[in-house]
């Protein structure tokens, strides 16, 4: 990768991660294995870090939201846990190796991801700090970004085919599949620190096309990377006969879209945080760099 990335921020989240237990009782000890067996899987912690490097751009310590940049990981981790089922993607292996369901069963994988997301939850009201009304309104936003009118909801038009023809419907399937988590990562960090208007919906605007972004350059791995770049099996959406922009616009195209994406992006960080962000600069480069 020729774009840099602040690996001091990752190893703050792994840190952090490392140290979570959820069962309180030996009966349930098995759970809390399968659940950290997914979350301690490894990656380069995109959300958390993008939400750690936020608080460093509007001036607060990265940590002061690390019990936040956590739970949005263990909600990610949840999605990828139930992507993985048999019902959904069947894939056998997740960042080199076997995926919760082969390691510890079907119906335990379920209940893994069930826990994480409402242990994300429990982690942010109960170790986040902030004034009640930020706290309230980010833990809203994160909600809304992955139910139904979120990851959710755009995972289902995935699965159901449901998403309107054309670039508009697939750009809505990853903007709720995809972006609104990312989105969330940024925008909570904002709502946290109750930061009003302009600065919050600039903020906003710029992790809109960042998840955009992140969606462009991840079907393009799909079709170019390796399993380590993806963290999972590459080619795994032509195989499920998935709308992709590489199936919508070739590679090619998928790869300018890519590269104009990544200018709106900057463009929009600019303006969102005009004396700089460095390390936002350096997520945002270097997802797009994923597609060299």
């Amino acid at each position: 990768m020729s774009a840099r990335y602040p690996e001091d921020l990752r190893e703050q989240v792994e840190a952090f991660l490392q140290d979570l237990r959820f069962s309180e009782d030996p009966l349930t000890a098995g759970l809390d294995e399968a659940m950290r067996y997914s979350l301690l899987a490894g990656g380069k912690r995109i959300r958390p870090v993008l939400a750690l490097a936020t608080a460093g751009a509007i001036g607060r310590e990265t940590q002061s939201v690390m019990p936040f940049a956590a739970a949005v990981e263990l909600i990610h981790t949840y999605s990828l846990i139930h992507d993985d089922l048999p019902a959904m993607d069947d894939d056998d292996l997740r960042r080199g190796r076997p995926t919760c369901h082969v390691a510890f069963g079907e119906d335990v994988a379920i209940l893994a991801g069930d826990g994480l997301y409402a242990e994300a939850f429990r982690l942010v009201l109960t170790r986040q700090d902030g004034a009640p009304h930020g706290l309230l309104a980010a833990v809203r936003e994160l909600a809304a970004a992955t139910g139904v009118n979120g990851m959710v909801g755009g995972q289902y038009l995935d699965v159901e085919g449901t998403a309107p023809a054309g670039p508009e419907g697939l750009r809505r399937l990853h903007a709720l599949k995809t972006g609104r988590l990312i989105g969330a990562s940024v925008e909570c960090v904002c709502l946290i620190d109750g930061m009003p208007d302009p600065g919050l919906s600039r903020y906003r605007a710029f992790a809109h096309e960042l998840g955009v972004l992140f969606q462009i350059v991840d079907d393009i791995l799909d079709v170019t990377g390796t399993d380590d770049a993806l963290g999972k099996p590459s080619g795994s959406d032509e195989r499920h006969g998935k709308r992709t922009y590489v199936t919508e616009f070739g590679l090619a195209g998928a790869r300018d879209l890519a590269l104009a994406s990544h200018h709106k992006a900057r463009e929009a960080l600019a303006l969102a945080a005009p004396d700089g962000a460095a390390q936002l600069e350096q997520i945002t480069d270097f997802i797009a760099d994923r597609n060299t």
